[in-house]
């Protein structure tokens, strides 16, 4: 724990007072007085990732590019502790389905992609990672003109995400959702006004779980 701590420069003031904890239970813990069990573990790393977070993912961002893997296109990311339907995916995001069915999908977090910097900066094997980090949860795409160009990305990649959402186009382009009926990916149009408007929404959820 107290590697981990020190690694994302996180004092034990810091990180007791983001669990609601005195410092000397961390202080306990990290000298062996103490054996933290899985729930407490949870809330360490929840804490170091949520300080890091508020310092604009300044170790998380350094850890990535040591595993080659460049976050500059991930706007916001959550896992769900409880996971969620699709159509409760729907009315968060303001969204239409666009697919024939929603094919029986369970989400359990969501990863948001600015879709021009994915195209512009990620490699094939960078976003099959990112591709890797988002199974079983919903993908979603902002800043889309036509939404063809991401649904063949995903159509490529051999692992799937369980829902993809579009926000920005009018209208979407008919190839994009033939390839998410083929895929059997439920396809979403956001009709929120804006990306911080669909990252608010989901906050929510998050947040809740």
């Amino acid at each position: 724990m107290r590697k981990w701590r020190e690694m994302f420069k996180v004092s034990q003031v810091e990180v007791s007072r983001n669990m609601s904890v005195s410092p000397s239970v961390i202080s306990d813990y990290e000298k062996g007085r103490r054996t933290p069990g899985s729930f407490f573990i949870k809330r360490f790393v929840e804490s170091l990732l949520s300080i890091d977070e508020n310092r604009g993912w300044t170790i998380v961002k350094k850890l990535a590019k040591s595993m080659h893997i460049h976050l500059d296109s991930i706007e916001d990311m959550c896992e769900f502790e409880e996971p969620i339907s699709v159509s409760e995916l729907i009315e968060l995001v303001r969204g239409k389905l666009l697919t024939t069915s929603d094919f029986g999908k369970i989400i359990y977090g969501y990863t948001v992609l600015d879709s021009i910097k994915t195209i512009l900066s990620l490699t094939g094997n960078e976003f099959y990672q990112i591709m890797g980090m988002t199974s079983e949860r919903a993908l979603i795409f902002t800043r889309v003109s036509a939404g063809r160009s991401p649904m063949v990305a995903v159509r490529t990649s051999p692992l799937k995400p369980a829902a993809v959402v579009l926000h920005g186009p009018r209208k979407v382009d008919e190839l994009a959702i033939r390839l998410a009926e083929l895929e059997k990916i439920p396809l979403i149009l956001s009709m929120h006004r804006t990306v911080r408007d669909v990252i608010r929404s989901l906050r929510i959820i998050c947040e809740r779980t």
